[in-house]
């Protein structure tokens, strides 16, 4: 843990809200390695586009990966600006007010230049990572990607220049005009869970989990299960 925090811009700085903003290091990459799922913004010919994604992170450094044939890769593979935005959804605020009704949350906006992983060699590692960020240790357990696998598919890395978490914690704000109403306020807590494991019928039919996936225990928060695989020290420095 250290005090490293992003650079604070007009770019990046809250201004809505901004006792909700921190801009350091650690608050930044805790939401980031409790999420799975991002969302890359970027222009191309004028025509703004949002593209959902799955990611990982090292250091101050996010990947994402797709098809080579991909519009959103062959956009991005030579330093287009972006922004990728992560956000988790904590709770439902329920009010005595439809002006107070409002929702707890984590998120985290991060803005760099997307570029291309050149090679095979680079490519593979990057992968590697990815796999072993979410189930620890995983590449030691199933097949390689072949050459041409790796082919098929292309990953995209973005420096992170600047970066803000913004979180809403806490209960309902209360107002007095809200004191002659009975409905009930309070919050309904929002999460996403692991089921239980459904065995490959033909692969793993009674065969005993793999160790890399032993994080993934049927009724644990997803997000608590990535920032521990994140933690891990495989592939994810702080």
């Amino acid at each position: 843990m250290t005090d490293a925090a992003y650079p604070t811009t007009p770019r990046n700085r809250v201004r809505r809200y901004p006792d909700r903003a921190r801009y350091d290091e650690a608050s930044v990459h805790a939401v980031l390695d409790a999420g799975l799922l991002a969302h890359v913004g970027y222009v191309i010919d004028g025509q703004p586009f949002v593209t959902p994604t799955a990611y990982w992170r090292e250091g101050r450094r996010l990947y994402w990966h797709g098809s080579a044939a991909s519009r959103m890769i062959r956009a991005q593979a030579s330093g287009l600006p972006v922004c990728v935005t992560v956000s988790h959804l904590d709770g439902l605020i329920a009010a005595r007010s439809a002006f107070v009704h409002s929702i707890q949350y984590r998120s985290v906006m991060a803005y760099g230049r997307a570029r291309l992983v050149e090679g095979l060699d680079a490519r593979r590692a990057a992968l590697g990572a990815f796999l072993d960020r979410l189930y620890p240790g995983r590449t030691e357990e199933v097949r390689p990607p072949t050459d041409s696998e790796l082919k098929q598919t292309s990953v995209i890395e973005m420096e992170i220049e600047e970066a803000v978490a913004k979180a809403k914690t806490g209960g309902v704000a209360r107002i007095e005009a809200d004191a002659a109403w009975d409905a009930w306020s309070g919050v309904i807590p929002i999460s996403t869970v692991v089921g239980e494991r459904i065995a490959d019928a033909v692969q793993s039919a009674g065969a005993p989990v793999s160790p890399s996936l032993g994080l993934y225990l049927a009724g644990a928060r997803l997000d608590a299960v990535l920032s521990a695989a994140a933690q891990s020290g495989l592939p994810v420095s702080a």
